[in-house]
This record gives structure tokens, sequence and C-alpha cells, in this order.
């Protein structure tokens, strides 16, 4: 409990192309419409310091080993909570946020092999002990889900997209894979979602699991 009202904070995590932006934006406007005060995030993003370590990160020019990717996501992640997440939750918002500490186990531990112990305390740290109530998992097959990122990125990082989209395929189903091992584990609070061939058709699925936990 913050300040005497439930938290709800649902995150929605994926691969690169599984929709997790049009769906955080469906999932916010439904809740918009069944009375909830919400807060739409992302991560890394949402603040201004965690959105100028966004651009770095998925600059292309960026020349950025492991280790300290890393730590730039804890560090956009921190900031991000103490400036927006906790003050949204204070005030009894539903806080709604595309990507958390899943895609940091799943993104650094599965695809980049750092030391997954290592990430789920720096995750605790940064995170101040925050976990969503409810996590959507995207699921897409990385070949699929490049392909139409890379469509949509390419104006802004070129052809190829931004620097993680240009990891190799191996990359991403390793990611995949990290993804679906969260999911098994955390089995109350993950739930998978098979994307559908529309936008609309993933939204129906999301919103019945939604409406449960609510």
């Amino acid at each position: 409990m913050i300040g005497g009202k439930k938290n709800i904070f649902i995150t929605i995590e994926g691969g690169e192309g599984s929709g997790k932006t049009t769906q955080s934006q469906l999932l916010s406007e439904y809740l918009k419409k069944k009375g909830f005060k919400v807060l739409l995030t992302r991560e890394p993003g949402g603040s201004v310091l965690a959105e100028n370590i966004r651009n770095i990160i998925l600059d292309p020019r960026s020349d950025i080993v492991p280790l300290s990717e890393l730590f730039l996501f804890e560090a956009a992640r921190a900031q991000h909570i103490k400036k927006l997440i906790y003050p949204a939750l204070k005030m009894g918002k539903v806080v709604v946020c595309d990507r958390f500490i899943d895609a940091t186990v799943a993104y650094q531990g599965y695809g980049r092999k750092l030391n997954l112990e290592l990430i789920n305390k720096l995750n605790l740290i940064a995170s101040v002990g925050l976990k969503p109530v409810l996590t959507l998992y995207l699921d897409v097959l990385p070949f699929n889900g490049l392909s139409r990122a890379k469509k949509l990125n390419g104006e802004v990082y070129g052809y190829d997209g931004d620097r993680i989209e240009r990891k190799s395929m191996r990359f991403h189903e390793d990611v995949r894979t990290g993804y679906l091992k969260q999911a098994k584990k955390y089995s109350k609070r993950i739930k998978i979602v098979k994307t559908q061939k529309t936008a609309e058709k993933t939204h129906t699925l999301i919103k019945n699991i939604v409406d449960r936990v609510l």
C-alpha cells in the first residue's frame, strides 16, 4: 500500500516488434474508460534523464560494453521510479509501463550473458523493491518481430534499426528464451499473451486478463 491506496502497477513486456507500445496505449485508454487515472510510461525513459539515457542506449553509434549497458538501464530505472512511478502510485494512479525489470533479465541476462544474480540484485536496488501486480508478456517469434520493428524504426535509425535491433537473430532468440523462463518462474505475475494478426485481437486478450486482476 502507498498513501493508503492500492498499488496498481502493470508492465508490458516483449521482444522487438511485439507491439508493446501499441498495447500499452490501448490498455491505458481502456483503463481510463473504466474510470481509472492512468500514467503511461516506458523503460528506459519516462523522466528527462532516463529519456536521455534511452537515446544513448539505442543510438547505433554508441559503443557500449554489456556491463556499462546494464548500469545505464539501472540508472534510468532508479530515476524513473523516484521521479515518476512512485509519485503516480501515491496519487492512486494506475501505472502502465512499457518494459521493466523482466526486460533487463531477458536482454542483459539471457541476451548479453551477464550474471543473473547480479542483475536481480541491481534490479532490486534500482526499483526499491517495487514489483508489478501484473506483467503481460507479448510473445512473438523474433524473425517476425524484428522485421516489423526495423520497418518502423528504419526512418529514425537507418534501415537496420536501432542498436538493439541490429543484434544477431541468436541474440533475440536468447532474449525470448529469457522471457519464457521468467514467465514460467513467476507464473502468477507474468501472463503470456500470444500476439494475434491484429492489434485489436491482441488487445482483447489483454483486456480479459486485466479485468480478472482488477
